[in-house]
């Protein structure tokens, strides 16, 4: 039988400089109990201390999750994809507290499997032209981990350049689920996610390391049916069971338990409402009019994952295009903003390692990606801005493969403020932050290497629109009520190249109600299957 253990007594039991590995995604999957209890061991007795911490995906809410042990002195490594979430951790980080190495997050989801085959590490081409290739910053995400060994190597197989993302033992892995038998069997009915928690613990086995699991429930040995467990016992070192789900195991931040968000329930499609028309919404519309053929499409951070999904069920094209998140969601209603990876009436909840697979092989046909930063060369920076350091995530595993890109952003940031109505859009008050730039900060996309392979690439705003060429940026777009020269090119670094058949963006989009795109577009729709039946 599988021991259960109190966490105080496994956040005692952790050895000093030990290397662990967390699994989660955002808000979700965290092990709260755990972590509080390392925390709270930490700062009363000071132990463990000097940790090297690893995840794949961001790892907090703002309050919950890694937040628990972003304590100087308990960490002294991270190595993850994403603290946009972590402001404590991201603190560390940007005050040189902490080693940081910010790896794509599919590649790490894609190294535990490496890991589980006692692989030297994950080999791709994913990163290479980015600030994680070594040849510019190799990942390392602050001022001290820049005096420390290059962890990522380039590798030569029949003259093709790749990458080398090195495997790591870990000393425990922490996973989360529902319910556990006798036998240390573990299921995840009451999750929002799959996530990469069965990968975790093999690899963590191949290195001898512990496995221990947070769940809410204990049960009786055979009595699970066994296509449920994503766990099987033999992985098990250890569980804890949590007394207040409440704050120790909630299923979303925003409730503990939502039958929806796990697909046990699916809400009717009439209590969906529309989102308010506004600058996002604006954003979002038009670059779902780049949807004009069935796709299977992928949603970022921000606004894309905030706004395109709502916008594509008002519009009625979810019956035509299959939406995906890379937490491993298919289909249905992205929730976004701190719950971003879940989603209302999903299709199917895939394991997160393996939608990756896809991204990474098959491309995703469309990507809708948000933008901190661009240059004249189409370069984007999502990762580090300013002061603020937030990591990749899997922006650099989805974009480089995607066979469209259409990233979407404010023109200006930093106090942004407009009015849309009658079909036009007004600049109330100009944001301070110029976001199209001489040069990105830190490079999450190459424009080189996307303009080198071909690769199809738009820019959305509110008021432009922008194609990338070989030549660098191209401004195809204006929004109605825009001036070009006071309203877009005064408020660039850099001065675009401008289309000789320079248009209006599409009135409709600037006007409430739905804009019937699936009537303008389901003509393409229509021939696209003829073609492919004939």
């Amino acid at each position: 039988m599988v021991k259960c253990i109190e966490a105080e007594t496994l956040s005692s039991e952790i050895p000093n400089d030990s290397t662990i590995a967390l699994v989660g995604f955002g808000g979700m999957g965290q092990c709260d109990k755990i972590l509080k209890a390392i925390g709270q061991n930490f700062k009363q007795k000071g132990h463990p201390n000097n940790l090297t911490v690893f995840h794949t995906a961001g790892q907090s809410d703002k309050t919950n999750g890694i937040e628990y042990i972003a304590e100087e002195g308990l960490i002294s490594r991270v190595i993850g994809g994403h603290w946009g979430l972590a402001p404590k951790m991201r603190g560390l980080i940007e005050e040189n507290k902490i080693d940081c190495y910010c790896f794509p997050q599919g590649q790490l989801t894609h190294l535990l499997r490496a890991m589980a085959n006692k692989m030297p590490g994950q080999i791709s081409p994913i990163g290479i032209g980015t600030f994680i290739d070594p040849r510019i910053e190799g990942g390392k995400f602050n001022e001290r981990t820049k005096q420390k060994e290059d962890l990522i190597k380039v590798v030569i197989i029949e003259q093709e350049e790749f990458l080398l993302y090195p495997s790591i033992a870990f000393d425990y892995v922490f996973i989360r689920g529902t319910s556990i038998d006798e036998n240390g069997n573990i299921t995840a009915e009451e999750e929002p996610l799959k996530l990469e928690i069965l990968s975790a613990a093999h690899a963590a086995k191949a290195y001898g390391g512990k496995v221990i699991a947070q769940v809410k429930y204990e049960v009786k040995k055979d009595t699970m049916h066994p296509k449920d467990v994503v766990v099987p016992g033999y992985l098990v070192d250890g569980y804890v069971i949590v007394d207040d789900p409440d704050t120790e195991h909630r299923q979303v931040p925003s409730t503990v338990y939502n039958p929806v968000f796990s697909g046990d329930v699916r809400t009717p499609s009439v209590s969906l409402e529309p989102i308010p028309l506004d600058i996002r919404k604006v954003i979002g519309r038009r670059a779902v009019q780049e949807v004009t053929d069935p796709a299977v499409v992928n949603l970022g951070i921000g606004i894309p994952g905030d706004v395109i999904g709502p916008i594509t069920h008002e519009e009625g094209l979810n019956s035509l295009i299959t939406l995906t998140l890379e937490s491993g969601i298919v289909g249905g209603v992205p929730i976004g903003a701190n719950e971003f990876g879940v989603a209302r009436n999903a299709d199917a909840i895939l394991d997160h390692e393996y939608l990756f697979d896809y991204y990474h092989g098959t491309g995703i046909d469309i990507t809708f990606m948000g933008a901190a930063e661009v240059d004249q060369t189409g370069n984007v920076n999502v990762s580090k801005f300013g002061t603020r350091s937030v990591g990749c995530g899997g922006f650099i595993d989805i974009t480089q493969t995607a066979k469209k890109v259409i990233f979407c952003t404010t023109f200006t940031g930093g106090g942004l403020k407009v009015e849309v109505e009658n079909g036009k859009l007004s600049i109330i008050q100009e944001g301070k932050i110029k976001k199209f730039k001489n040069q990105v900060q830190q490079i999450t996309y190459s424009g080189r290497f996307a303009a080198d392979h071909d690769n199809d690439v738009i820019y959305v705003t509110e008021r432009a629109v922008f194609v990338l060429t070989k030549d660098g940026l191209v401004l195809t777009e204006i929004a109605p009520g825009i001036d070009i020269e006071k309203d877009i090119l005064a408020q660039m670094e850099f001065k675009p190249i401008i289309s000789s058949d320079l248009s209006e963006m599409d009135p409709r989009l600037f006007v409430d109600g739905p804009m019937k795109l699936f009537n303008q577009n389901v003509i393409s729709f229509k021939q696209e299957a003829f073609q492919r039946t004939n």
